[in-house]
């Protein structure tokens, strides 16, 4: 447990390399539960909360870990791969559940527990455990909240997703590239880190199609082997730091990073008046905020949508623009915890449901302020950047579980944030 400490009124200017993807990370280490030889991960965030847990998992299952240099991963599998993925680690993350698919298509059984994770509404796995069963596996509740996944083999046939749930795509496409047959998954999400997640299993010697679409068909193999991968760069960390620029109204470019997976949100910066100049190499952009910044609309959704995970930092930028802005949250009904959190450091934002209506700009002023999930807690951040005085975020740890020492990075664009 910790806090940070932000001292506001400090201008960002500088230059931001963004890390690998902790949303590509998490389903690809899962996923290396299917290899039958050594696999090496390059880019991947290790100083993440949520990849260390996942490694800790790994770890349980028998799987051997190794980093020879930063944001390097060695993998080696187990001769035999445990089941049982232990309830305390799994109740702490909800992407641990990634390991369903994958262990019951390379064992045949998995033991798992309801997982745990940010508290944003509810996030049913009826999806997840939909694609399972559709594949042919069997669920059995045991007492305590836990479930065994079985099935002697998986045979591959068509599943139509009622939503496009990124977890629900990951999980089955990794358990139907070990099934017999074909299987197509229909209203699939569209996700950049699905398509990672692709790459990286054709790689081992999947046959995946259509990644990237709302059709993805795979090919069942008998065996995947060991092999390279370099994870894709984390599209949520690059439009954090993006906003952080506007907000401060400051002057950062940003590298190592794919432009077209921010679409939306590059337009809505320019909507406010935030200048964009892409460098060039096409990986790169020079985010230049003046003192004013127009109101605007935003409604998050699916890929190519605004990502959701965007939507509190979005919001948070929003109380600095002049007019009325409104966000409104299509995906998580729960997710306008951090309105009322701004509001004590002097936001003016109404909520009703699933909208909020921002009234700017308003002056930010220091507050202790809690981080009630992960990307909440990186907007108070940012709220903190333009507040005047001392603004404490309680509950560093969420924000850790996604941003990797994200205090040391922003203060070396000029930030005051450190965590204690």
């Amino acid at each position: 447990m910790g806090d940070f400490v932000v001292e506001g009124g400090q201008r960002l200017t500088g230059t931001f390399a963004v890390n690998g993807a902790k949303n590509a990370a998490l389903p690809l280490l899962a996923a290396a539960t299917l290899a039958d030889g050594p696999v090496v991960v390059h880019n991947i965030p290790l100083g993440i909360r949520d990849v260390q847990l996942m490694l800790q998992i790994l770890r349980t299952l028998g799987m051997r870990l190794h980093s020879p240099a930063p944001h390097v991963l060695e993998i080696q599998p187990p001769t035999r791969l445990e089941t049982t993925i232990p309830e305390a680690l799994m109740r702490q993350m909800r992407a641990s559940l990634f390991l369903a698919g994958p262990l019951v298509a390379r064992t045949g059984r998995v033991t798992v527990s309801r997982p745990g994770g940010c508290d944003i509404g509810v996030r049913p796995i009826d999806l997840h455990l939909k694609g399972l069963k559709a594949l042919g596996a069997e669920l059995e509740d045991l007492p305590g909240g836990r479930l065994v996944v079985s099935a002697p083999r998986l045979v591959g046939r068509k599943i139509y997703l009622d939503f496009p749930s990124v977890g629900a795509t990951e999980n089955i496409m990794m358990a139907a590239v070990l099934a017999d047959g074909e299987t197509v998954i229909d209203n699939a999400a569209r996700e950049p880190e699905i398509v990672d997640l692709a790459q990286f299993l054709t790689g081992l010697g999947a046959r995946i199609y259509g990644a990237g679409t709302d059709t993805i068909r795979i090919v069942g193999v008998r065996r995947l082997s060991g092999g390279e991968h370099t994870i894709v760069p984390d599209r949520i960390e690059a439009g954090t730091v993006a906003i952080a620029a506007a907000i401060t109204h400051g002057d950062v470019e940003i590298t190592d990073m794919v432009p077209e997976h921010l679409v939306p949100l590059w337009r809505k910066l320019e909507e406010m008046g935030v200048e964009l100049i892409w460098q060039p190499g096409g990986d790169r952009v020079r985010v230049r905020a003046g003192p004013r910044l127009r109101a605007t609309t935003a409604r998050t959704g699916p890929h190519p949508g605004f990502p959701t995970d965007l939507q509190p930092q979005m919001v948070a930028l929003m109380t600095q623009a002049y007019g009325v802005s409104t966000m409104v949250e299509t995906i998580f009904e729960n997710r306008l915890k951090h309105a009322g959190e701004l509001g004590r450091m002097g936001a003016r934002i109404l909520t009703d449901g699933r909208m909020a209506v921002i009234y700017g700009p308003t002056p930010l002023e220091s507050a202790t302020v809690e981080a009630t999930d992960l990307r909440a807690g990186a907007a108070l951040i940012l709220a903190g950047l333009a507040a005047t005085g001392t603004t404490r975020v309680v509950g560093a740890e969420q924000v850790e579980r996604g941003y990797e020492d994200l205090p040391r990075r922003l203060a070396a664009l000029g930030a005051l944030v450190r965590a204690a």
